[in-house]
């Protein structure tokens, strides 16, 4: 089934080109159908190409979901035109009376700093409040996970002495949670920060289950208790090319980076980097839409 989507939304043009199934809003009004609501906080920096890593994943799931956009009103996008968030996105305030089935939260770019330092902590936080009585389950991606779990169970986060970048070894720990059906026991997923948050910490809380992790990465994926909350600290939604991209930006920094792990054949960045990862990305978004969004959700939202 089809995303529905802005029809001027850039990312419209290269989900097509993939034959990913879009619907823009005209032809999906049309429809008489109630489509799942999903609220995408986007917090990259670069939001048109996590728009686009984002669809993708989504619009690859049976059922129709209406997309919103969430700017953080308390923070000017530096990478993103003005043009493209007023005509995309909207503000918390300009949703919090509505209901929504699903919401991502994705990562960003602040990792070093305090969560309290981070200029738009408090309306984030402000979201995470209003989404337990407003969103049926919400998904942190990187950064947006530890936030998650510092804001909703006192996990905080630690610097690490280097970059976790590459594409890392991870080995499923439940075999019977409804979010990883059809995993295999290892899976490849990427990672791109520079902190990491304590993988007992979080096994000995009394809500929060470990579902996979990495020998190399920690703690990857985990679920709350109740499905309201799902954390992923690494980037599944990442494109072949995503990590050589940042990587190369890095370069140019200036900064002391080593070559993402486990990316490039050989570990020679000259060489096509490989994509082992899309299979279990669309099945753990599909699995989080069909499960904890679609099975979970009222039909009508009082």
């Amino acid at each position: 089934m089809p995303i529905k989507i802005p029809k001027q939304l850039p990312a419209k043009d290269i989900l097509e080109k993939e034959n990913i199934f879009v619907m823009d809003d005209e032809r999906a009004d049309m429809q008489d159908i109630r489509p799942l609501n999903i609220l995408i906080v986007n917090l990259m920096p670069e939001k048109e190409k996590a728009e686009a890593q984002l669809l993708r994943l989504l619009g690859n799931t049976p059922i129709q979901l209406d997309i919103t956009f969430l700017k953080m009103k308390t923070h000017e996008s530096k990478t993103t035109s003005n043009f493209h968030l007023d005509q995309f996105y909207l503000t918390l305030e300009e949703v919090k009376h509505r209901k929504f089935d699903g919401m991502i939260i994705t990562g960003a770019p602040v990792e070093k700093l305090d969560f309290t330092q981070v200029n738009y902590w408090e309306e984030l936080t402000e979201i995470m409040d209003w989404s337990k009585s407003n969103v049926t389950s919400s998904l942190h991606i990187c950064w947006g996970a530890q936030a998650a779990l510092f804001y909703h169970y006192d996990i905080g986060k630690f610097e690490l002495s280097a970059k976790c970048s590459g594409v890392y070894e991870h080995l499923l720990l439940e075999q019977n949670e409804k979010l990883v059906r059809g995993f295999d026991d290892i899976f490849y997923a990427p990672h791109s920060r520079y902190t990491d948050v304590s993988l007992d910490a979080i096994k000995n809380h009394k809500d929060l289950t470990v579902l996979a992790t990495s020998e190399d990465a920690g703690a990857y994926l985990i679920v709350s208790n109740d499905g309201k909350h799902i954390m992923i600290t690494g980037h599944p939604e990442y494109e072949q090319y995503t990590l050589q991209q940042e990587y190369e930006r890095d370069l140019k920094k200036g900064l002391e980076i080593e070559i993402p792990k486990n990316y490039f054949p050989a570990n020679n960045p000259i060489n096509k980097p490989i994509l082992k990862w899309r299979s279990h990305a669309n099945l753990l978004f599909s699995n989080w839409i069909n499960y904890y969004v679609y099975q979970e959700t009222p039909y009508n939202w009082k």
